[in-house]
């Protein structure tokens, strides 16, 4: 494993342990080069998942990127970090196990809202902002009406 510090590729492992439930090893990994000290993770992986964009350019999944739109709708939300990167690896799990190798980009957005949904609302519609691409404050309007439960009118 190369160091991010200073490119050295001889880098000792200092400690493993599991993470994610077991989905993972979590290694703390050491450059005698410069003494820098970083974690890496290592996940198996089922299959190559290729993207299918709505233009219907293709590119392969990135779990990285996947991450990150979720951890920013999840920001400053009452969310444990060890919560986000299970439901992460979960979706993750769920993509791989479903049979095909190509996965269009409304599949994965699907998904991620169904799982954030039954996470945290805030983070859903923070979400949803962007998968559904809301323009004006009215989309936000209608999407939060549609989560509302329905009041019965007075009299």
């Amino acid at each position: 494993m190369r160091c991010p510090f200073c490119g050295n590729t001889d880098t000792q492992v200092k400690d493993s342990r599991p993470a994610e439930d077991h989905a993972a090893i979590r290694r703390r990994r050491l450059c005698p080069s410069c003494g820098g000290r970083f974690t890496t993770y290592e996940r198996v992986q089922l299959r190559d998942l290729v993207v299918i964009k709505k233009n219907g350019k293709r590119e392969d999944f990135d779990r990285d990127k996947l991450a990150r739109s979720i951890r920013m709708a999840m920001q400053k939300r009452p969310v444990e970090p060890d919560r986000v990167e299970q439901m992460i690896s979960g979706i993750v799990r769920r993509l791989e196990s479903m049979g095909d190798s190509d996965i269009d980009s409304d599949q994965i957005g699907a998904i991620v809202m169904d799982t954030l949904a039954r996470i945290d609302t805030v983070a859903y519609v923070r979400f949803a902002s962007v998968y559904k691409n809301f323009q004006a404050a009215d989309d936000f309007e209608e999407f939060v009406s549609e989560l509302r439960p329905n009041k019965p009118e007075e009299d």
